[in-house]
C-alpha cells in the first residue's frame, strides 16, 4: 500500500528489543512447543475464511468483530518495527508479539517468481540496487535483506511468496496479502495457484488497490476472500463493495476518520472495514470508537497489549 516508509531503523532500545525477540524467533523456531500455539490461529482462520469469502452482502463474515470485541491486530509487513520489513522474521517476530494475521505484498521477479516486496525497486530494503521485475530469482535470492534495518538481522532474505506460505502453513498465522500493482492474469494465476498449492485457501485474503487485480483473483479463485485498499473512499463504498464481492473494505485511516458513517454502512451489507496503516494508541481508540474491524500497524505487540487492557 502507498503510505510513509516504516523507519528505516529501529532506535537502539528498539534494536535491543529486536535482538531479544529474533531470540525468541530462533527458539521458537526450534521448539516443538510452538506446535501448541498454532492452533488456535489455524482454527480462527478457518472459520473467518470460511465466512468472509461469502463475500459483501452476508449475514455473517467472521472478518467483521462481534460487539464488544477487540480489533483484529494485522502485522504490517510483519513486525516492521521492530524487524526489517517483508521478511520471515518480521513475520515470526509479529507472531510472538500475538498478531495473528501478517500483512505483505506480492510482486513478481523478472522470471516470473512471486516474490515478498513492497517497493517497486530493492534499494531501500536490500543491498542490491534496481527493479524488481527487472531482477531474476537468483538475483533476489542473493540479497542481504536485513542489515539495512540492523546488524543483528544481517543475512536475512527477501523471502518467495511460497516461502512465506510454508512459513505461515506451519508456524501458524493468516495473510493479508497484497497484489503490489499492475498483474497480468497469468501472475495473479501464479499467486492463486502458490495459495491452494500451501493449502492456504483457508487462511488467506487478497488485496489490492487494483481492481482488476481483484476481479481477476475473483475470476480464478472465487473461494479467497477480498479487500479492497482506498486512499480516497469511492462515492459509494457499498455499491463498489457488492460490485467487486468484497469481505472487507480497506480505507486509511484519515478518510476513516473524516467519514466515519461508513462503518455502519458497510458492515449493514455485511464488509467488513480494515484500516491502514496506524501505530498511535490515540488513534487506535478513534478507530475503536468507530468500529473499525481491524487495524493494520507497524507496532502489532503493542496493539495487541492495548487491546489486551482496553475496557470491555
Amino acid at each position: 500500500m502507498t503510505e510513509p516508509p516504516v523507519p528505516s531503523a529501529a532506535p537502539r532500545r528498539g534494536r535491543r528489543r529486536a535482538a531479544v525477540a529474533l531470540a525468541l524467533a530462533t527458539s521458537c523456531a526450534l521448539a516443538t512447543a510452538c506446535a501448541t500455539d498454532r492452533e488456535a490461529p489455524r482454527a480462527e482462520a478457518a472459520a473467518r475464511a470460511a465466512d468472509g469469502r461469502k463475500g459483501s452482502g452476508t449475514a455473517a463474515n467472521a472478518l467483521m468483530r462481534p460487539a464488544g470485541s477487540a480489533m483484529t491486530v494485522i502485522a504490517h509487513r510483519g513486525a516492521s518495527s521492530a524487524a526489517p520489513e517483508n521478511t520471515l522474521v518480521s513475520d515470526e517476530v509479529a507472531r510472538r508479539g500475538g498478531a495473528r494475521w501478517i500483512e505483505n505484498d506480492v510482486q513478481p521477479s523478472r522470471d516470473g517468481v512471486p516474490y515478498v516486496l513492497h517497493d517497486t525497486t530493492v534499494d531501500r530494503t536490500t543491498d542490491g540496487t534496481g527493479p524488481v521485475r527487472g531482477l531474476t530469482a537468483a538475483q533476489l535470492d542473493a540479497l542481504d535483506a536485513g542489515s539495512w534495518f540492523s546488524p543483528v538481522y544481517a543475512g536475512a532474505r527477501v523471502p518467495t511468496l511460497a516461502a512465506q506460505l510454508e512459513d505461515l502453513r506451519v508456524r501458524g498465522g493468516n495473510l493479508v496479502l497484497e497484489i503490489k500493482g499492475r498483474h497480468s492474469r497469468d501472475e495473479v494465476a501464479r499467486i492463486v495457484r502458490l495459495v491452494r498449492d500451501h493449502g492456504m485457501a483457508d487462511r488467506v485474503l487478497v488485496q489490492s488497490f487494483d481492481v482488476d487485480a481483484l476481479r481477476q483473483t475473483r475470476a480464478l479463485a472465487p473461494e479467497l476472500p477480498l479487500g479492497l485498499l482506498r486512499a480516497t473512499l469511492d462515492p459509494d463504498p457499498v455499491a463498489v463493495a457488492e460490485e467487486l464481492g468484497l469481505s472487507a473494505y480497506n480505507p486509511s485511516a484519515d478518510e476513516l476518520s473524516a467519514h466515519p458513517g461508513v462503518v455502519k454502512d458497510l458492515h449493514a451489507a455485511g464488509v467488513a472495514v480494515m484500516v491502514w496503516t496506524v501505530d498511535s494508541p490515540a488513534r487506535w481508540r478513534e478507530l475503536d470508537a468507530l468500529g473499525a474491524d481491524a487495524v493494520i500497524t507497524n507496532r502489532p505487540a503493542e496493539l495487541t497489549g492495548w487491546n489486551a487492557a482496553r475496557p470491555n
